[in-house]
């Protein structure tokens, strides 16, 4: 009898492969990418190109050196990678530290594991907390939108609505005094993406077009990215409802930071979370509890990252718990 060999995850049964499936996620990915360029002008272009360009080196690179196996950079992975990196820093970085950004993405978060299906942790994030690690200065330099802007290194920066919040009340100032200062973006800019922060994270809508997408082509379900923003909205509502002069809206939340970039393109990432239905919902609240958790009280006034890659690591334990139904098993009612 002869060795079955089992590829690495995703596993789905159907039409799609995995070189569609990925492409499919790259054209959900344009809208936000064309707002960024539209708002934060050629820095953008230049950091989007550098950051896929040097994952696509990197991948093969290691691949045909390192590995000395297949190369796959055409399937798709590593350009997701180097967008998604790329959604995660201001358009201002630096391209030597994209390049660093990205050889940690794709050379210690993924290939080191095995290459696609075998990452424990999504590299783009892995690679994202890496430089702000780093590089927590120039990770935290937002420059302020212009439309068609052609400057490469954007000269005005000011904080994102955030850390405006968290700047605040760490001086004791309450949320309606933060709100009526004239720092804060009007909802509609914020909605739009009319406001500092990374390049993928700041326009809610395009987030949303593109998520729309991946549903009615059944690249990501409903569970993660649902349980995910209710969960977020839920806890800071409860936390406002309790006290809004020092708790900021639950809506607030949803529109601003990475929450909806995270919710949508990084905490569904097949790789790297649950295989169940209901794993996902409880991936999902996990995610969205320690988001709130690490806004409210952490340190950073963003915690969409290290959420997601908290709730990576803890991936295995609840497909262990809530494990799909095996093929031809019997599910027995009562």
């Amino acid at each position: 009898m002869g060795l079955l060999t089992v590829s690495g995850s995703p596993h789905i049964k159907g039409v799609d492969n995995v070189k569609k499936i990925m492409y499919g996620v790259v054209i959900a990915m344009i809208p936000a990418m064309l707002i960024s360029f539209y708002f934060f002008g050629l820095g953008a272009i230049k950091v989007t190109l550098v950051a896929i360009a040097s994952c696509l080196l990197f991948e093969f690179l290691i691949q045909r050196f390192l590995l000395k196996g297949k190369t796959t950079i055409n399937d798709g992975s590593a350009i997701i990678t180097g967008i998604l990196l790329s959604f995660n820093v201001p358009s201002s970085m630096p391209s030597w530290m994209i390049i660093i950004g990205s050889l940690v993405a794709i050379g210690i978060a993924k290939m080191s594991f095995g290459g696609l299906g075998k990452n424990p942790f999504n590299p783009a994030l892995v690679g994202r907390v890496f430089l702000l690690i780093s590089f927590p200065v120039d990770m935290t330099n937002w420059p302020k939108p212009q439309a068609f802007s052609t400057a490469l290194t954007d000269a005005i920066t000011g904080p994102t609505p955030l850390a405006i919040v968290k700047e605040g009340i760490s001086k004791g100032q309450t949320i309606p005094e933060i709100m009526s200062s004239g720092k804060i973006p009007a909802y509609v800019d914020m909605l739009f993406g009319n406001m500092g922060g990374s390049l993928g994270e700041i326009s809610t809508i395009a987030i949303l077009i593109g998520g729309l997408y991946l549903l009615f082509r059944k690249i990501i379900t409903w569970h993660i990215p649902v349980s995910f923003i209710g969960t977020t909205f839920v806890f800071a509502l409860i936390l406002w409802l309790i006290d809004p002069s020092l708790y900021i809206n639950p809506l607030f939340h949803l529109i601003t930071g990475g929450l909806m970039l995270g919710a949508v393109f990084m905490a569904t990432d097949m790789v790297t979370s649950p295989m169940s239905k209901t794993g996902q919902i409880i991936f999902g609240f996990g995610c969205g509890v320690l988001t709130i958790l690490i806004r409210v009280w952490g340190a950073y006034p963003e915690g969409v990252s290290f959420a997601i890659l908290l709730m990576n690591s803890v991936t295995p334990l609840i497909n262990k718990g809530f494990k799909p139904t095996k093929f031809g098993e019997v599910v027995k009612n009562g």
